[in-house]
């Protein structure tokens, strides 16, 4: 795994040892970035299920202010701190060991609120509809932000959930990625018809 683009393209990242966590490859993560970016003007970004740090890493090095990494497992917290001083953004990051609910009702009594939400847990876990609800009933997330939800190409996840509408679903052999944007008023559903795309490999 590395840095693909932006201030810290071509650094290394580790990965974290045994079986518990399934990275993003730099495939997908190309193909997310160049939906969602593929470079910021600034803006705050979360991590929830961080595993190696790496979506995190990459919207840092890509132009995000900060970015608050959170995860579970002691040796991904570990391994998330490392990839953040080898990549020199150690800085600009906060990285928490919690799981995601308790991470997000912290991060709503510090009146939190992100541009950019990556969800990648592990593909047994198909409730990201609940933690985009939390997201939203906690005020956790600003007008026009993205919600990038990683899951099994097996599990389908709604078009609307509250304020959340998908705008991209693509899928990568059996990796899925739904983007959703998030905004304070209603808009148009039917979106996913347009813009949906598959790639096989």
């Amino acid at each position: 795994m590395r840095v693909i683009s932006g201030s810290s393209k071509g650094r290394a990242l580790k990965a974290v040892t045994g079986f518990g966590t399934r990275p993003t490859t730099d495939k997908v993560k190309e193909a997310i970035f160049s939906i969602i970016g593929p470079y910021f003007a600034g803006g705050s970004a979360l991590d929830l299920y961080a595993g190696t740090g790496a979506l995190g890493i990459e919207a840092l090095s890509r132009g995000m202010d900060r970015a608050i990494f959170v995860d579970a497992d002691k040796k991904c917290v570990e391994v998330i701190r490392a990839n953040l001083r080898a990549t020199g953004l150690s800085e600009q990051a906060e990285v928490y060991r919690n799981d995601a609910e308790r991470a997000l009702n912290a991060l709503a009594k510090r009146r939190m609120a992100f541009e950019l939400v990556f969800l990648d847990p592990p593909y047994k876990n198909r409730q990201m509809d609940k933690v985009l609800q939390i997201l939203q009933e906690e005020h956790l997330i600003k007008d026009g932000a993205i919600a990038v939800v990683e899951h099994d190409a097996a599990h389908a996840y709604p078009e609307r959930i509250g304020r959340f509408s998908a705008v991209r679903l693509s899928e990568y052999g059996d990796t899925a990625v739904t983007v959703y944007r998030y905004e304070t008023q209603s808009i148009p559903t039917g979106l996913m018809g347009d813009e949906q795309d598959e790639e096989r490999g």
